[in-house]
């Protein structure tokens, strides 16, 4: 029984993408927060099953290659599909008469996730790392900076080509970033001391006092921070990063 329990956890992340991608979807014609914040809440949970699934198959150790695709499966709809349709769901209540060039550039996402994520179950070199944005990550942002953008409703309307123009630059930006060549770091810890995790622990208490003060708009925030550590890392000498 114990061999099926992360397979069972997958398929609860997998739900939760379900999920919110319906919800975000039923936003389309009901416009308002309420939507988007059910829907981001579950990818959210998604993201929570995500983590419990590895480390419940490692705990268990029965960690199997079912598994492994099946959470990729999980994660192309989770962090791959919904966050599109929030960002269909954002562009189209700022332009109503763009529906089917919303759609065509929100569902980028979906479709970068899904390459993203088949590069890393063949990359032997992300065991302890990432080379590109994970797909977690880059649904937390567009949640964020969704439900930022909610709350601020009235100003997006009234500035509507310039956001939508921003929006559909910051998509072609997160699609790079999903499948580009640049390092990031994973909070994984092979010890926890403050020597070998500087970075890690950093990042934990600046993530949390930023989402305590910023709400939503946090996560986004929080997002970007972690791209540009990762990127100020790998461009440190290779004798400062060991020590990390």
């Amino acid at each position: 029984m114990k061999k099926h329990i992360p397979n069972i956890i997958t398929c609860c992340n997998l739900l939760c993408g379900c999920m919110a991608t319906y919800v975000a979807f039923m936003s389309v014609s009901k416009p308002g927060p309420y939507y988007l914040i059910v829907a981001f809440c579950f990818i959210i949970g998604g993201a929570v099953f995500d983590f419990f699934d590895g480390f419940t198959a490692r705990l268990l150790g029965v960690s199997s290659p079912i598994g492994k695709e099946l959470d990729s499966l999980a994660d192309v709809i989770t962090f791959g599909l919904s966050p599109a349709a929030i960002v269909f769901d954002v562009l189209c209540w700022i332009l109503p008469e763009a529906y089917t060039w919303a759609a065509a550039v929100a569902l980028l996402i979906a479709a970068f996730s899904a390459l993203r994520l088949a590069k890393f179950n063949l990359d032997t070199r992300q065991t302890m790392g990432f080379i590109g944005l994970p797909t977690p990550a880059n649904a937390l942002f567009w949640g964020g900076l969704a439900l930022t953008l909610m709350q601020h409703r009235t100003w997006c309307e009234d500035n509507a080509v310039p956001v939508s123009i921003l929006l559909v630059v910051g998509v072609l930006l997160s699609c790079w970033l999903l499948v580009c060549e640049v390092p990031m770091f994973a909070l994984k810890f092979h010890d926890y001391s403050w020597k070998n995790n500087r970075l890690r622990y950093s990042f934990i208490l600046a993530s949390a006092a930023i989402i305590v003060l910023t709400k939503w708009t946090g996560l986004a925030i929080v997002v970007v921070l972690y791209i540009v550590l990762s990127i100020l890392q790998s461009l440190l000498p290779q004798k400062v990063k060991s020590e990390e």
